[in-house]
């Protein structure tokens, strides 16, 4: 126990004293991080920024319904810890690669981080987390029903997270706060890109409101000011929305407990119908605009087959990969457990040291 902190409090600061949070700063949001030249990256979220904005949202909604703030923040803060390189470019190819010995998903990954891959603890792997901590990691986006990835089913076998339920409500609020993030600031990033314009985005429900609101309030107004002030708008709408729709199904329903959020019949924290709507239509333009731009279809394509490459030959030349990792592998015993290893090294990985590693084990290609 801490003498000044809750239990979430620690939860917490755990979580953003681990290398795994850490490692987060070179990690693919949308664009690979060595592509700055063409895309000046500098100024691209990464996995690390993006966390911190959802933490940011999740934040303000949990207080803003008088949640417990600090496990809202919690979850958010661990709900990408584990992501491997390139993103869900990289969740991809890995769950191709590990087809064969159960299969990769990143937030089972992020359990397995959190309960044995992070060993900086004396008394314990991991970071010895609340049990309500674990559980929304394992179930922010909804119950998780059978078959489980690996990780998940080791994890769930120590702790039983109750994975056929609903998450908790600070847990529903990390869900949300990430599509908040993301879809904010990938309208962002694509602008930056240079991806879509902003007389496209015009086009868009909810978007093409904020700037013509804007407009009116300040015609003339510089372009970068005026990109920045719709999608703040943007934002602010989103978030408000989910405020007022929680507020209303809180009074109506009444919850006297977390089991009793558990319990209903679907999340309580979510978007107003017309809202989810508009952000679905806004999700379509993102995705083929931005996610599927033949610039990023390139770097995809490019990033697989750097995995591709360094899966196979970590699996069968163990002596590859650094000493301790070697050893793991080794003591692993069968094909499986030595593929687990392999994994938990590979997707640990940071975008420039994959692209480090292949360039040193692969220089002709």
């Amino acid at each position: 126990m801490s003498t000044f902190r809750s239990p979430w409090q620690r939860d917490r600061d755990r979580i953003i004293h681990s290398s795994a949070f850490r490692r987060l700063k070179h990690k693919t949001q949308v664009f690979v991080e060595h592509d700055g030249k063409a895309y000046r990256g500098d100024y691209f979220r990464t996995r690390l920024t993006h966390t911190i904005e959802v933490a940011q949202v999740a934040r303000t909604i949990a207080g803003a319904l008088g949640l417990n703030a600090d496990l809202a923040e919690t979850v958010a803060l661990a709900h990408d810890l584990g992501h491997p390189p390139f993103g869900h470019t990289g969740e991809d190819a890995l769950a191709a690669l590990m087809q064969p010995y159960g299969g990769f998903d990143h937030n089972a990954q992020a359990l397995r981080i959190v309960t044995r891959l992070e060993r900086h603890y004396a008394d314990f792997d991991g970071l010895n987390l609340t049990w309500e901590a674990l559980e929304g990691i394992a179930k922010h986006n909804g119950p998780v029903a059978d078959p489980l990835p690996y990780a998940l089913a080791e994890v769930n076998a120590a702790w039983d997270l109750e994975l056929h339920t609903n998450a908790s409500a600070e847990a529903q609020v990390a869900a949300v706060a990430d599509d908040v993030a993301y879809n904010h600031h990938d309208l962002h990033d694509g602008l930056r890109a240079e991806l879509f314009t902003e007389d496209e985005l015009a086009e868009l429900p909810v978007v093409g409101p904020a700037f013509a609101e804007v407009d009116r309030l300040y015609p003339g107004l510089d372009p970068t000011r005026r990109r920045y002030e719709a999608l703040r708008r943007v934002f602010g709408v989103m978030v408000e929305d989910v405020i007022a729709v929680a507020q209303n199904r809180l009074a109506g329903l009444r919850p006297q407990s977390a089991q009793d959020i558990r319990a209903m019949d679907g999340p309580i924290i979510r978007f107003s119908k017309p809202l989810y709507q508009n952000i679905k239509a806004i999700k379509s333009f993102l995705f083929t605009r931005m996610y599927r731009a033949p610039s990023v279809v390139v770097e995809r394509s490019n990033v697989t087959a750097m995995l591709n490459d360094l899966f196979p030959l970590f699996l069968h030349d163990r002596r590859q990969m650094p000493d301790h990792w070697c050893r793991l592998a080794q003591g692993a015993g069968d094909e499986t457990h030595c593929a687990r290893v392999v994994l938990d090294y590979v997707a640990g990985m940071t975008d420039r040291f994959a692209i480090a590693e292949h360039q040193r084990l692969f220089p002709k290609r």
